[in-house]
């Protein structure tokens, strides 16, 4: 176990060719990060990952994070992006997010039990940047033992894995102090798996609310359907409109405006009298069943010329005589008997 200080100039880059060669010797190192100070491994080399694991106290079903130097190793590493992860990776890296993502089939890794899932971040720390420059992507997860405080300084982690680990990196105090946040990617809608540096409110400024569930899309019937509604809903309200329209148009043109455009309804029931036919005048008050007098036998009258009153008790205008009628018949007749009413109304019908 060794220790080399990074925040020297002139220890800076012995500290960092002595990590490189941990690492590509199959070792393992502490390095400083902007969050908590983290324990690394070649990510292709699965015995190194294993050592990992087993110096944090995690088993395989924990799998450890990649770290990676450059925003284009994400798409090396990594298949199928949502159409958000670039914007984030392009305003939130570096930085304290790990994105969980799905790996690319063909690279030959064992971090664990991925199942067919990579979580990558680039962290903001000019030591850890160099270093990733130059190894490639390390498996890196918090330097501490399994459910004991992430270590926020060298001597937390040394304390901790103790020789476990070959080469430790001093980068002073880390800046942030707190874990990454960790965004689930990889379903939909998406979801943080745990709550770090940076908020939710921040990710959704950057690529908007990916954590509510899209509305799903109609089917073509349904689509069809919801069209026909509007169709028929339209239609209702144009006859709807019109018919105001025209109930309101009546009063307007009774108060004296603009008289309204002819219509069907503004025909007249009736003819005009001087259009019907005058036919010889009939006796009012013919008895019933009796036949009405010709106008031959009615005698010709040179007196003035004299109107006909009802009688009860009938006339005689021919010289034949009529008998009363019958009392029942003198009385007259229903509201419902008359010809001029029409034909009786049901009770349900409004008045």
């Amino acid at each position: 176990m060794s220790v080399h200080d990074t925040q020297n100039p002139e220890t800076r880059e012995d500290a960092l060719a002595a990590a490189v060669d941990a690492v590509r010797g199959g070792g393992l190192i502490v390095l400083p990060t902007d969050t908590v100070y983290g324990i690394g491994a070649d990510a292709f080399t699965p015995q190194a990952v294993q050592d990992l694991l087993e110096a944090k106290g995690r088993g395989r079903d924990t799998p450890p994070p990649v770290l990676i130097g450059d925003h284009a190793v994400l798409m090396a590493l990594a298949t199928d992006l949502p159409e958000y992860v670039e914007d984030l990776a392009e305003a939130l890296w570096p930085g304290a997010l790990t994105i969980i993502l799905t790996a690319q089939p063909s690279l030959t890794w064992d971090l664990g039990e991925t199942r067919g899932t990579v979580a990558l971040r680039m962290p903001e720390d000019e030591t850890a940047l160099e270093l990733l420059r130059r190894t490639g992507p390390l498996a890196v997860s918090s330097a501490n033992r399994h459910g004991k405080p992430a270590a926020t300084s060298v001597l937390d982690a040394a304390t901790q894995l103790g020789d476990a680990v070959e080469v430790y990196l001093d980068g002073g105090a880390a800046r942030i102090g707190a874990s990454s946040t960790i965004l689930d990617a990889t379903v939909t809608p998406a979801e943080i798996v745990r709550e770090g540096a940076i908020t939710k409110q921040q990710i959704i400024d950057v690529v908007g609310d990916i954590f509510t569930a899209p509305e799903p899309e109609p089917s073509e019937e349904e689509a069809e359907e919801s069209a026909g509604e509007q169709g028929e809903d339209g239609e209702a309200g144009i006859s709807t409109e019109s018919a105001e329209g025209a109930s309101d148009a009546a009063p307007a043109g009774e108060a004296g405006g603009d008289a309204p455009a002819p219509s069907v309804l503004d025909l007249p029931s009736e003819p005009e009298l001087e259009s019907v036919p005058q036919g010889p005048a009939e006796t009012p008050l013919g008895a019933p069943g009796e036949d009405a007098a010709s106008p031959s036998d009615v005698a010709p009258s040179t007196s003035e010329p004299s109107t006909a009153e009802p009688s009860t008790a009938g006339s005689s205008t021919s010289g034949s005589s009529v008998s009363e009628p019958s009392t029942s018949g003198s009385t007259a007749a229903a509201p419902e008997d008359r010809p001029d009413d029409g034909p009786a109304r049901p009770e349900h019908m409004p008045g």
